[in-house]
């Protein structure tokens, strides 16, 4: 296409192509103002909403926003379309498409079976139209579950990630937080640890700590050290226990590229794991981590939005058939979400936009300390996103991470959101707290003493 406009009034806006109209209708945010192709005014941004709205569906498989030629996740994305899925929405506009995920013919068990169809640009151009209570009621529809060693996504369940960092990767330190999220019931999606050095032996060291603690345990759940992949498969070839292979990814080429990763190094990764055979109730084997701004940071956005490129991401991600995914939505800094308000709205548009491509998302609510924000803000996240249907969210002791300096979610915060909801942990991780919580202090002690 030529371009797309829209009047307003006397003025006609014009978009040059599918990209610009894209980030001219994104909801303001430092980040997309930082690249320089943001809505100038308002008025502009309503203009772009409103031609977006009327934009066919059907156009984003004519027009990628990243050309297919020198771009893999573009190709991925293009290779991986099912038509066939597609075709119930496909005489759609956005703006009908939006209506129609808020009617009652939208049902979770429809909208899992048309995931295939949508491509991440569509659901990223959807969002953008909508309200927060939109992101809120489409989301809270639809169920991805996955399972390893429990089952995580079921309805009236919320999990969470213990993440028990260290400034030192001190095992024993490591440890003692781990103990202290179990007591509170948190670690049925995965005790997942970065770790502060990216030296082999040190993964090694803690990957096998984690497993001797799960065993000593007998804890249904899963254990992760969020080293880079690369490291991860060479601990896997030397025999160390890994459950789940983390990494973080991007929504373009050349941005995984920055993270030091590709597709080819994802499969390898992948299959890998799959060869383990460690899970015991399924086999979802990959944790991914995103985060919106990350192509941006790395110079790696080729004009496109960041929530755009987020959504990219996780068209990326679902290829694998993760376990877990979680945007760590405010970790990146102002420049790229300014606020308490910019950090909601983009949460609970990652939040809607994975579960509308078919994947497991958990969120990491959190911000740092030279944002304009703070608890009280991701309180309101938090809440949200627990009517949302969030798969998990981070357990944190202190909603502190003393390693990466950042403000997150604490074990509290899961026990509040399972009270406020009635929700419940995983149900093979609840039965055995169930089972073994009477003793876990006296454990406890054993094994810190050991």
């Amino acid at each position: 296409m030529s371009g797309y406009s829209h009047a307003a009034g006397s003025v006609v806006y014009k978009f040059g192509d599918l990209k610009t109209l894209l980030a001219k209708a994104t909801p303001a945010r430092s980040g997309d103002d930082l690249a320089g192709i943001s809505a100038a005014t308002a008025e502009e941004r309503v203009a772009a909403q409103m031609a977006l709205a009327a934009l066919p569906l059907r156009a984003f498989l004519d027009e990628p926003v990243i050309p297919y030629e020198s771009d893999q996740v573009t190709r991925l994305i293009f290779d991986e379309h099912d038509a066939e899925a597609f075709a119930p929405v496909s005489h759609l506009t956005v703006g009908d498409f939006r209506d129609w995920l808020l009617s009652d013919q939208a049902t979770g068990e429809v909208l899992n079976a048309l995931a295939p169809g949508l491509i991440p640009e569509m659901a990223a151009a959807v969002s953008k139209i909508m309200r927060l209570q939109d992101l809120v009621t489409v989301a809270a529809k639809i169920r991805v579950v996955t399972r390893f060693r429990n089952t995580v996504g079921l309805a009236g369940r919320l999990s969470t990630r213990l993440q028990p960092n260290h400034p030192t990767d001190d095992p024993k330190g490591i440890a003692a937080s781990i103990i202290d999220g179990l007591l509170y019931g948190s670690g049925d999606a995965v005790i997942g640890i970065n770790p502060v050095s990216d030296n082999l032996g040190t993964v090694e060291t803690l990957l096998r700590m984690l497993d001797r603690l799960r065993d000593a345990y007998q804890i249904p759940t899963q254990s992760c050290v969020l080293a880079h992949v690369t490291t991860q498969v060479e601990a896997m070839r030397r025999g160390a226990p890994v459950d789940l292979v983390f990494q973080s990814i991007a929504g373009t080429e050349a941005a995984n590229a920055a993270f030091g990763v590709n597709i080819a190094m994802l499969d390898e990764a992948h299959a890998q794991a799959l060869e383990l055979k460690r899970g015991t109730v399924g086999n979802n084997v990959m944790y991914f981590e995103t985060g919106q701004g990350s192509a941006l940071s790395a110079n790696a956005h080729q004009g496109v939005d960041q929530q755009t490129l987020e959504a990219r991401a996780y068209g990326l991600a679902r290829h694998f058939r993760p376990m877990l995914v979680n945007t760590v939505v405010g970790f990146i800094g102002p420049e790229y979400l300014f606020d308490g308000k910019q950090i909601l709205r983009a949460g609970l548009e990652d939040h809607f936009c994975g579960k509308l491509l078919g994947l497991p998302m958990g969120c990491d609510i959190c911000y740092t300390n030279h944002a304009e924000a703070d608890q009280d803000d991701m309180d309101a996240l938090l809440t949200m996103l627990g009517a949302a249907g969030v798969n998990y969210i981070m357990g944190v002791p202190g909603a502190d991470d003393i390693m990466l300096n950042y403000q997150s979610t604490s074990f509290h915060d899961a026990l509040y959101l399972r009270s406020v909801f009635g929700l419940r942990p995983a149900p093979e991780f609840e039965t055995w707290f169930e089972r073994t919580r009477q003793e876990l202090p006296r454990m406890a002690g054993l094994l810190l003493e050991a």
